[in-house]
């Protein structure tokens, strides 16, 4: 049950999102931790109109270098990004073109590392197709994450929590944008989340180097130590009665994020202070997730100045 009696109610079969459904327009349904304590993973309610996701989330994966994929960071901002993480330290190997390396010696980027200098096309086919990598890849295994304590205390500004995204082209943009607005971290339930490397780390453009991570095993409870550590969290649902805007206030706050396809679970909902909803006068059914956590993003900011 919800803690907070503003939250309203949901109604059973939802359709989920981060879209507006106005009245008098068509239906828009929007689309390793100490405080992960032992518990199965959170559960959503059955939708009985079930609709194709509207991203790769549904597709299939690539095949080729997967394992690979995860343990590589390239392009020229994630690298360098890297490369200057001190927990990054000691760790990783190199890969540059010749020009890359140039300029990684000229001005002093390698931090330590070693250089290995590589032509172009043998990096091509060291990463997975269609990477761009600017010549520049790094291989090393994937941060580990912090724990919740560490990006919840003290209880101030903004925290993003993603309920389910798997895509990492939505996920690193949305790492992307929380470090623009100046968010604490990123919480992620552990067992339904990409590692922070590959086309993630790409798409973060060096984001995932620069703001915590934590990784639980259980969302619902998650929220519970949250609330308890000062936190209120508003999870997004395009189907929810008060907009962002009269949800949103000056207290420390949790920015609930759902899957396009599903949007948040039914018990991730149900410990969330308030749901609400990005208003579309423009009458468009949804926004793209990493769209609508930039929107939410700038007007929570916006509401603790």
């Amino acid at each position: 049950m919800s803690r907070n009696p503003e939250r309203n109610d949901r109604k059973s079969g939802k359709k989920p999102a981060f879209g507006d459904k106005s009245a008098g327009r068509p239906g828009t349904p929007g689309g390793a931790s100490k405080a992960a304590s032992a518990g199965g993973p959170d559960r959503g309610g059955w939708n009985p109109n079930p609709r194709p996701k509207a991203f790769s989330d549904s597709g299939p994966r690539p095949s080729r270098a997967k394992a690979d994929a995860d343990n590589f960071v390239w392009g020229r901002h994630p690298v360098l990004a890297a490369l200057a993480n001190p927990a990054r330290k000691g760790m990783g190997r190199l890969l540059a073109t010749a020009d890359r390396a140039a300029e990684l010696e000229r001005d002093k980027l390698a931090h330590g590392h070693k250089i290995e200098v590589i032509e172009a096309q043998a990096l091509d086919r060291m990463l997975p197709p269609g990477a761009v990598h600017q010549g520049l890849a790094f291989k090393v295994q994937p941060l580990e994450g912090v724990a919740l304590e560490d990006i919840a205390e003290p209880a101030e500004g903004l925290i993003v929590m993603l309920d389910q995204l798997t895509d990492p082209q939505n996920v690193g943009a949305i790492f992307r944008s929380a470090l623009a607005f100046g968010a604490r971290g990123i919480v992620v339930q552990d067992r339904h989340s990409p590692a922070l490397a590959g086309a993630l780390a790409k798409a973060s453009a060096g984001a995932t180097e620069r703001l915590p991570c934590a990784r639980v095993t259980n969302l619902s409870r998650a929220l519970e130590t949250l609330a308890d550590l000062g936190w209120r969290a508003v999870g997004l649902d395009g189907g929810a009665e008060l907009t962002l805007d009269q949800a949103l206030d000056d207290r420390p706050t949790v920015l609930v994020m759902g899957s396009e396809g599903d949007g948040v679970r039914r018990l991730v909902a149900e410990h969330c202070d308030v749901m609400a909803r990005i208003p579309m006068p423009g009458g468009f059914e949804s926004l793209n997730v990493s769209n609508a956590a930039a929107v939410a993003l700038y007007e929570a900011r916006r509401k603790q100045g």
